[in-house]
């Protein structure tokens, strides 16, 4: 009789989980089917669109920018720096010319300040000594830029050269320079640099002379154009009694991924120059100068080889004139020892010139 009700009651069970099973099934297939996404594949609210188990729904901030934001960000130029700079990079690469013997001692005294002491003995020119000091201030505006910054030196002669550069605002950058030779005035100018977004413009003022009626007035202003072309010019206005004239000229320079090409046309000439970086060892610079006044062309290549391994480097030049030039620098590391070598070679007139020098500091 018990074993009769247990089976009994389990049948009855199992009938009414049945039941409850048909009629879930009912009722979702007459439920309404979820809403579809939103055109362009857009997320809707969250719950209205099921997911399949381990993936997860893009979040919003993954979504593109639009096309118009894109080209907001690609419209910034970089600034194209100093027109007196465009030729340097290749002027880097050739060796200056050494005569003598040259000592210098470069001795830091601050973290602002510092002074350099350069005896100079030399078979061409005239021998001496010169003492000069350097002073950078504490308004840092870059991680290597701080001002002001004060440059000075003076020989046993009397002779004085001295530069001041300011950072005055953000943009706007003055300087000031000076040169006496035996405690006369020989030159002294004045600049005035504004450096924009993309552009930067420069006004210079030299040896202004109100009661005379001279001096000479340089305007510059170079532009980017795109990421890799900058576009300039120069004017070079000189006033003096009996005399007035104006000279200007056009800069374009390219810059690719290891190269810089820059070339410079005017009345007074044509310059143009290039500088290709081979590899982290090897750089090689082209230069080329055409003068209206003397008539005159010529064509130098100079290639600058480091050695970091072996702490050497090593420049030569050699022109269109039958000239060729060499200098070697080795640092003596640990010591802050750097000794150098140079030579310069003029076929055409047959002369010679040597040079030795030794940096402490």
């Amino acid at each position: 009789m018990l074993l009769a009700d247990s089976f009994t009651g389990c049948w009855l069970i199992s009938k009414v989980c049945y039941s409850l099973k048909s009629m879930g099934s009912v009722l979702a297939a007459s439920s309404p089917s979820p809403a579809p996404a939103a055109a362009g594949g857009s997320q809707g609210v969250s719950g209205l669109v099921s997911v399949p188990p381990g993936f997860s729904m893009p979040s919003v901030s993954s979504v593109p920018p639009t096309s118009g934001s894109g080209a907001d960000a690609d419209s910034t130029l970089p600034n194209p720096g100093t027109y007196e700079e465009c030729h340097r990079k290749c002027k880097e690469v050739f060796p200056l010319q050494m005569d003598g013997v040259r000592l210098v001692v470069n001795k830091g005294l601050s973290n602002h300040f510092q002074v350099c002491h350069t005896v100079t003995l030399s078979t061409l020119g005239e021998s001496g000594y010169r003492f000069g000091s350097t002073y950078v201030g504490s308004k840092q505006i870059g991680p290597a830029e701080s001002f002001p910054v004060m440059v000075g030196d003076m020989d046993n002669t009397g002779s004085l050269n001295a530069q001041i550069i300011h950072q005055l605002t953000s943009t706007v950058r003055s300087k000031i320079a000076m040169q006496t030779q035996q405690h006369k005035f020989v030159n002294w100018q004045c600049d005035m640099e504004c450096r924009g977004e993309d552009f930067t413009s420069a006004v210079t003022l030299g040896n202004p002379d109100v009661l005379v009626g001279s001096g000479i007035l340089v305007g510059h202003y170079l532009q980017s154009i795109t990421p890799a072309l900058a576009l300039g010019g120069e004017l070079v206005y000189h006033n003096r009694p009996g005399e007035e004239g104006a000279v200007t000229s056009l800069l374009g320079r390219y810059t690719g991924d290891n190269y810089v090409a820059t070339l410079t046309l005017g009345g007074a000439g044509a310059h143009a120059t290039y500088y290709h970086k081979a590899n982290d060892q090897l750089q090689i610079g082209v230069e080329f100068e055409a003068s209206t006044r003397m008539q005159e062309t010529s064509t130098s290549l100079g290639y600058q080889l480091d050695v970091p391994k072996a702490n050497l480097l090593f420049k030569g030049t050699v022109d269109s004139n039958w000239m060729v030039g060499a200098t070697l620098e080795k640092k003596l590391l640990p010591l802050p020892l750097t000794l150098a070598l140079g030579a310069l070679l003029n076929h055409r007139k047959n002369k010679f010139q040597c040079g030795f020098g030794v940096t402490i500091g």
